[in-house]
């Protein structure tokens, strides 16, 4: 069928399907608009639905107060938001939540629940000391929470101050002291490291206040301050644990790192026990040696006495030249007086004198005094296993896999390695025990998680499977709605052989008027050159005519 043809026929449909559309009901016209408006609607929202940003958390468990101030500056922001949890989470779009974090951090939200120093700022002429010092109180006990709840499985804590009134009598001056409440996180504990780390930031921060004042309690009454009192703790803390794991994991890399390039990987396996002494223990000893003859010890003072009683020997005689003469030469009587042996020296012209002489000589004494503070947390003994892999596979110049048998030469250099591994010492106690067995060949193999586990592939489908149900939607509402209302619109008539015909013997009229038309304009068009040839005054009185506009 030529193509004019069929546009001469889609022309007659289209002012028949004018005509039908004016002829329909107003029930179908109603179905119709509605299935169009339907459509419209649909495609509005599956377009407003993918523009739905995904929200993520940005706060929970806000107080009221926090949350008022945070929705007001998410509103002044441009910020969409949502609740969540019945209202106890805040949700914002998922491209704003660390913009919209930065910002309330800048303005100091969220607050929490305790006030802080912030309350010493509006402070009103006139007050009176003991409301300034109750405000005080008030701050530092909102900072103090706020500090404790910066730790991660603390969810909420309230601190309790009681300072006394300070005294210049020291009978009546009394310590300040401190009771915390702490509110933790599901499922989560404190250990006795951070209970004595929240012990000790309260003491720290109010002056003259101890450790042995401050209560800790929990959310569920639970006392968790009663073995900090700074006295020695029962068994091991956390730190003690977690030092001789750290010494027990230390040999047991030296034992394997040695091994390991000997007797390939996954052929030796260790264990280490270490007992540790974590006594704290000083003495102080002080030791006296034996007296030291005289010429071989060390003087350290000396001291000498003389007294003589009496003046000696006196003037005797007559007074004259012969008494100014010299004496004679004394001469030692041959029996000595009675008492001479008594240093009483006596003669004719001598008076009775007395000689007294004391010496005393102090030596020094020899002492060691010996202060020794023994080392915390030393090796008391230790026990160690060793397991080789008897299965050891050799592979000679030909490329041929074989199983080696050990040797007791083999065991024994085994067992010195390890000795010197560790830094055996058997005086203390240490135990070593080497085994030779057999390994059981275990393929170790990492379960990989399947594609449709995957959180990308489950991010594509929850995205494929929302367009799919918006194009199931307009497809149903095109083909269910709109197409039933519209199908007696656009049904397009089928062409017969005597249409065609018809056609045909229509155009050849068609043609036959247009020649006859053409001929008549050229029999026209001759006659009027003749005219303007022969009378050329009447053609220029009518082209006048035209150009003024009468004709």
């Amino acid at each position: 069928m030529p193509g004019w043809v069929w546009l001469n026929h889609m022309a007659e449909q289209e002012i028949n399907a004018t005509n039908q559309f004016g002829q329909l009901n107003i029930q179908q016209k109603m179905g119709l608009a509605v299935g169009v408006a339907a459509l419209f609607a649909l495609i509005a929202g599956a377009w407003m639905w993918g523009q739905t940003p995904d929200y993520r958390l940005l706060y929970s468990n806000l107080s009221d107060r926090d949350g008022g101030a945070i929705i007001e500056s998410l509103q002044q922001m441009n910020i969409p938001y949502q609740f969540a949890e019945g209202g106890g989470a805040l949700m914002v779009a998922s491209n704003k939540v660390h913009e919209a974090r930065l910002k309330l951090a800048s303005q100091g939200l969220p607050k929490g629940g305790n006030v802080g120093f912030e309350l010493m700022e509006n402070q009103k002429f006139g007050i009176t000391q003991f409301a300034e010092q109750v405000n005080y109180q008030r701050a530092l006990e909102g900072e103090l929470a706020r500090s404790v709840e910066s730790i991660g499985a603390v969810a909420a804590a309230r601190v309790h101050l009681a300072i006394p009134k300070p005294s210049v009598f020291v009978k009546e001056q009394q310590k300040p002291s401190a009771s915390v409440v702490l509110s933790l996180q599901g499922g989560r504990l404190l250990d006795s490291s951070q209970v004595s780390a929240i012990i000790h930031l309260i003491s720290s921060s109010v002056p003259e206040m101890s450790a042995k004042n401050v209560t800790v309690v929990d959310q569920n009454g639970t006392l968790l301050s009663s073995n900090h009192d700074g006295n020695a703790i029962e068994g091991l803390d956390p730190s003690q644990l977690k030092y001789v794991q750290q010494i027990e994991q230390s040999y047991v890399r030296r034992i394997e790192a040695l091994l390991t390039p000997m007797l390939g990987a996954n052929n030796v396996r260790a264990q280490v026990s270490a007992n540790i002494d974590f006594s704290r223990t000083e003495q102080t000893s002080e030791i006296y040696k034996p007296n030291q003859p005289p010429n071989e010890g060390s003087i350290r003072s000396q001291q000498s006495t003389e007294v003589i009683n009496g003046s000696g020997l006196s003037a005797s005689g007559v007074p004259g030249a012969l008494s100014n003469q010299p004496p004679v030469p004394a001469t030692a009587p041959i029996v000595a007086a009675a008492g001479a042996s008594k240093g009483v020296v006596a003669g004719n012209n001598s008076n009775v004198s007395n000689l007294q002489k004391e010496s005393t000589v102090n030596y020094e004494v020899d002492r060691t005094i010996r202060h020794t503070i023994l080392p915390v947390g030393s090796i008391k003994h230790l026990s160690v296993a060793v397991v080789v892999n008897g299965n050891r596979k050799v592979t000679d110049a030909k490329g041929k896999t074989s199983i080696k048998p050990w040797s007791d030469a083999d065991k024994e250099q085994v067992n010195n390695l390890v000795r010197d591994a560790v830094g055996f010492d058997q005086t203390r106690g240490d135990t070593l025990n080497v085994q030779v067995a057999a390994f059981a060949e275990t393929k170790e193999t990492v379960e990989e998680l399947p594609l449709w586990k995957q959180p990308d592939m489950i991010e594509l489908m929850k995205t494929l499977l929302k367009y799919s149900v918006i194009a199931a939607a307009m497809l149903f509402v095109v083909f269910r709605v709109i197409k039933p209302a519209l199908h007696p619109l656009f049904v397009v008539p089928e062409f017969k052989a005597e249409d065609e015909d018809a056609d045909k013997a229509a155009l050849g009229e068609s043609d036959q008027a247009t020649a006859q038309i053409k001929a008549s304009y050229d029999t026209n068009l001759q006659t009027a050159r003749q005219i303007a040839k022969q009378e050329p005054k009447i053609v220029a009185s009518v082209v006048k005519e035209w150009v003024s506009g009468n004709g």
